[in-house]
């Protein structure tokens, strides 16, 4: 009889995965993949199989943005610019480049609106994930066309190569000037992007030693920038050309040398995937689970959608209790509710101001590790502020119209 129903199972589980999946599994899904679905996203995803359904969402789609960008955030002005300033024209520089940092967020969110189905939807929710992997802030770079262009960067690599990413972040100006790496000198290696990119980026803690830090930081010196434009250069002349030993691989190493090593590492598919599974499943991941996925991740030569498409189609992902298991971002609040109303569009300012209350200024993450994200999100205050915007979505749909700024409370107003 057991042999009957294990052949039985084998041959209906087949014909139970392609059946339309239901409005109550498209929400799940959608929700978690993107910012807000639209009541007719939802009809129309509940029609697919969740094979289908995850497929249609790693549809790719133009890495570039649909958002026209304001071109004064493409002007890049030299940090050293505003100290050489007098007292007063200085001061006005730096409001307009507060101005600027305002214009840049609200740029996102914006573009966040923009996707017109979830396929785009997902690359920008993808775009926000890396933004808080891979760690840098406007506070420290001071360059909103440096941050722009990490954005642009991270958008276009979504849904690629993590290890394309990885190298390509490891160059990127901003990250550059974030971590020190652009002030690094054979005579003297800057330590900050080789600690983090093997403890926040790539390995995780517990999987690295000091001296593999000391030794990482000599083969990346080199990577600078260039003063004038701010675009990347390669400065052979302080690069350290003598062997280095790094997670027991010895040779004449330069800083790509160093994350291919990085990459080669089981830890880091599985530390990637981990991080991968907190943002869509639940806040404690499957050990095995992750290890499963994190091998078909790294065999696929760290294709993202791949560990995406593992995750999206795992068991846990469906489980019933997982389905409640995550808090929402300020960003997926603000913009997934914005979504889901369909309101029309309008001056996005007021909600930069309501993000940055809720915890999540764009562009600018509290430290190097990032937004903790769960229940970090909650407080007495931002559990106040998150009733204010739903309530005021829910009385008043076009509280934001271009000129008005009365958006939740007046601590958001633009003065």
């Amino acid at each position: 009889m057991r042999q009957y129903l294990v052949v039985l199972l084998a041959l209906v589980a087949p014909a139970a995965a392609a059946l339309p999946m239901g409005g109550d599994d498209a929400r799940h899904l959608l929700n978690r993949s993107i910012f807000g679905p639209t009541v007719a996203e939802i009809a129309e995803f509940s029609a697919l199989s969740r094979q289908e359904a995850v497929d249609r969402l790693l549809t790719p789609v133009p890495g570039e943005p649909r958002t026209p960008i304001p071109p004064e955030l493409t002007e890049y002005v030299k940090p050293s610019m505003l100290r050489d300033l007098p007292p007063e024209q200085r001061e006005r520089a730096q409001k307009e480049m507060h101005q600027r940092g305002l214009e840049l967020r609200a740029w996102w969110l914006a573009e966040m609106l923009a996707a017109p189905t979830p396929a785009a939807a997902l690359r920008e929710r993808m775009t926000l994930f890396w933004h808080n992997h891979f760690v840098s802030s406007q506070q420290k770079v001071k360059s909103v066309k440096l941050m722009l262009d990490q954005n642009l960067l991270l958008r276009r690599y979504a849904l690629g190569s993590f290890g394309e990413l990885l190298h390509a972040v490891g160059k990127d100006p901003a990250m550059l000037v974030y971590l020190d790496t652009a002030a690094s000198r054979k005579e003297q290696p800057n330590e900050n992007f080789a600690r983090e990119v093997m403890e926040l980026f790539t390995l995780g803690e517990g999987h690295y030693h000091e001296t593999d830090i000391k030794e990482a930081a000599r083969a990346f010196t080199g990577w600078s920038i260039e003063p004038a434009t701010g675009a990347y250069r390669w400065r052979p002349f302080i690069h350290d050309r003598d062997v280095k030993t790094v997670l027991g691989r010895r040779g004449d190493f330069d800083g790509d040398d160093v994350l291919d090593i990085l990459l080669a590492r089981r830890e880091t598919a599985e530390f990637v995937t981990a991080k991968l599974w907190r943002e869509f499943v639940s806040p404690t991941p499957d050990s095995r689970e992750v290890a499963r996925i994190a091998a078909r991740f790294r065999d696929s030569g760290y294709d993202i959608r791949t560990a995406m498409r593992e995750l999206l189609l795992s068991p846990a992902f469906w489980a019933p209790e997982n389905r409640l298991a995550l808090t929402k971002s300020p960003v997926d609040l603000v913009v997934g509710t914005w979504r889901t109303s369909e309101l029309p569009g309008a001056d996005l300012k007021p909600a930069v101001h309501a993000l940055r209350a809720m915890g999540q200024d764009l562009f600018a993450p509290p430290n190097v590790k990032g937004w903790p994200g769960g229940e970090a999100w909650i407080d007495a205050n931002t559990l106040l502020l998150r009733k204010q915007f739903v309530e005021r979505i829910a009385q008043t749909p076009r509280f934001m119209v271009p000129g008005r700024n009365d958006m939740l409370d007046p601590r958001y107003q633009l003065k």
